[in-house]
């Protein structure tokens, strides 16, 4: 009795009406090919999304095939009963500007063309959530240089097949620094530092691992090879501030992967979900950002997609202690989505960047 009083005088000094209405619940997800790979794909997104009861919705490899993907997916969600807004980022074809947002709140707005490199961060969307300012960038980071296929034995350019492991820190962080993926977040860091919210979010897929996963107590396991990795952006986002919301929740990497790469899609035959056919090549590589200190904190996440992954060219599944949330039917993707529901009621109201 004392606890329900206690809440409804937190909620309602808080502009609540229930616990659950003080939630945000962000989906973040990689939609393969603008959703266009696995037959009856679109709809089974559009049902996913309408199912998920998220908030805000951020996803990546959207290349506007057959029209504004953003605009589609309102229309078929308002087919459905839901009421939705979106924006969409410039996909002119350059990896990083393949993205688009989709929000049950106003956009207030979008700016595109912030990326400084190819596959950088290139938009932000500002979403009025009850009053509350939320600054979400959506994210694709470069697919190129994946250098943690070198301690599994793959070459992560050419994707083809080494003659043994390379398991130096020190050749996987040259590889990686080949690509764009730092510059990138580098670049994000100095234009977030410009802005103040409420929430600031960062959510995509980045194609690189996080230092948090790649630990000692993970180096004999996946393939790793003995191999501990300060994986760049993961690294720069922490010294910068922001925290990763699968890992504030759950810091075990051991006990809880979250593995998002490569997903087990029963309507895709194994080899069109695998690059690195004879490795066990599983990965966190799709990620919520988040900078603390803002109204908002995180509650709960979850991966969101088949509980099963590809290993060895084999569907395995998994065997951690993840929260999937399981496919209504079809699965869109190769990868997992990440599901994270932050709670109002930070200990300050507003935000800011560096």
């Amino acid at each position: 009795m004392m606890r329900n009083l206690i809440l409804f005088l937190l909620l309602g000094s808080i502009g609540c009406v229930s616990e659950k209405s003080c939630e945000l619940r962000v989906f973040q997800l990689n939609i393969w090919g603008d959703a266009t790979v696995v037959p009856g794909v679109f709809d089974a997104l559009t049902d996913e999304i309408a199912r998920l009861d998220a908030h805000i919705v951020a996803l990546c490899e959207v290349n506007n095939h057959h029209g504004v993907t953003s605009e589609r997916l309102v229309e078929a969600l308002k087919r459905r009963g839901q009421t939705w807004y979106g924006a969409s980022g410039r996909c002119t074809g350059v990896q990083g500007t393949d993205v688009c947002v989709l929000s049950k709140y106003p956009i207030e707005e979008v700016v595109t063309g912030l990326s400084t490199v190819p596959g950088g961060v290139d938009m932000k969307v500002r979403i009025d959530v009850g009053g509350r300012d939320v600054l979400l960038y959506p994210a694709h980071l470069d697919y190129t240089h994946y250098a943690c296929y070198l301690p599994r034995g793959y070459d992560g350019v050419t994707w083809k097949k080494l003659s043994a492991p390379d398991g130096n820190p020190e050749a996987v962080l040259q590889m990686n620094r080949a690509s764009t993926r730092d510059e990138a977040v580098a670049a994000f860091l100095e234009e977030v530092a410009r802005e103040r919210a409420d929430l600031i979010l960062l959510a995509g897929d980045f194609n690189e691992p996080s230092h948090l996963d790649w630990t000692d107590a993970t180096c004999g396991m996946w393939d790793h090879n003995g191999c501990v990795v300060p994986w760049d952006c993961s690294v720069r986002l922490y010294d910068a501030g922001f925290r990763d919301v699968y890992r504030v929740l759950h810091p075990d990497p051991a006990t809880h992967p979250g593995f998002t790469y490569p997903a087990d899609n029963p309507a895709t035959a194994v080899e069109k979900l695998t690059w690195a056919p004879d490795a066990d090549e599983r990965d966190r590589i799709d990620f919520i950002y988040y900078l603390p200190g803002g109204a908002f904190v995180p509650k709960r996440v979850e991966v969101v997609g088949p509980s099963s992954s590809i290993v060895r060219s084999e569907r395995v599944r998994e065997t951690g202690e993840d929260a999937f949330i399981e496919p209504l039917g079809v699965w869109p993707t190769d990868h997992k989505g990440v599901l994270a529901t932050f709670a109002l009621g930070g200990e300050n109201k507003f935000s800011s960047g560096l």
